[in-house]
């Protein structure tokens, strides 16, 4: 089966500086790649260079990043907008921040539905609604005419994942996606986005420094260390059985609760 997402021996430069090098994995339908490693290791770096948000010092240039067979870093950006959100969904690392404060919930996710399609208000609501009722989400009316700063931290980054799928792109990029949240509002996240890909056959990227959420949802593993791959392959494989020094430290460092 053909890939959906697929990076070529990617390099990525900041200012002429290489910060990812001949980084190379597929991604297929409905399946979950989580991407770890240390802070500064390019992890975030290869999901923006997807979305084209590498800002303007930044380049991809060695490579292919390969979605539908269309070479995302040499699309236009009239078309790669295209693509942005409505094929391919990004959920970010703070998703509150990313958040308009003074504008309410509802109108930031209309803004959103109504730049790949046509739609009303109304349309865009039920739409909305029937995706939070689908994650369970309480009162998804309150939600809906909420402002971002009358929600929890937790809820804003849960309402960060429902704006990446509502147009039910067959990619999502997830950058940390629990990184800032407690322990019960990741069990959520983390539930909810199993559920995205049951329900939508969504193939996701995660980005995380979390080896348990790792354990918990992938299927694939990369490790990456100083922009270069240190492991890649199946997720027990690579968890349980790592064949890198670099991955089996970076398991070790993992904070384990002893019994007294």
């Amino acid at each position: 089966m053909e890939p959906l997402l697929a990076y070529q021996s990617v390099e990525v430069n900041f200012n002429g500086l290489a910060v990812t090098h001949n980084i190379s994995f597929t991604l297929h339908a409905g399946e979950i790649l989580g991407i770890v490693g240390e802070s500064g290791s390019g992890k975030s770096t290869l999901l923006k260079a997807a979305m084209g948000l590498l800002g303007r010092n930044g380049l991809v240039t060695k490579g292919n990043i390969l979605f539908r067979d269309k070479n995302l870093p040499d699309l236009p950006e009239p078309d790669l907008r295209k693509i942005r959100g409505a094929e391919i969904g990004m959920i970010f690392q703070d998703a509150g921040a990313s958040l308009c404060p003074i504008r309410t919930i509802g109108e930031q996710i209309y803004e959103s539905i109504s730049a790949h399609i046509e739609i009303t208000r109304a349309q865009a609501r039920e739409k909305t609604l029937g995706l939070f009722e689908k994650l369970r989400f309480k009162d998804g009316q309150r939600i809906w005419n909420s402002y971002p700063f009358e929600l929890s931290g937790g809820m804003n980054q849960r309402v960060g994942t429902a704006i990446a799928m509502v147009m039910e792109p067959s990619v999502l990029l997830a950058d940390e996606p629990t990184g800032a949240l407690d322990v019960t509002a990741q069990r959520q996240v983390v539930g909810e986005l199993l559920q995205l890909r049951e329900r939508f056959g969504t193939a996701i990227l995660l980005v995380t420094h979390d080896i348990g959420v790792v354990s918990a949802m992938a299927d694939m593993v990369l490790v990456l260390k100083d922009g270069r791959i240190m492991e890649y392959g199946p997720a027990r494989q690579v968890l349980q059985k790592p064949q890198d020094d670099y991955t089996r430290k970076l398991l070790a460092a993992v904070p384990k609760l002893r019994r007294a």
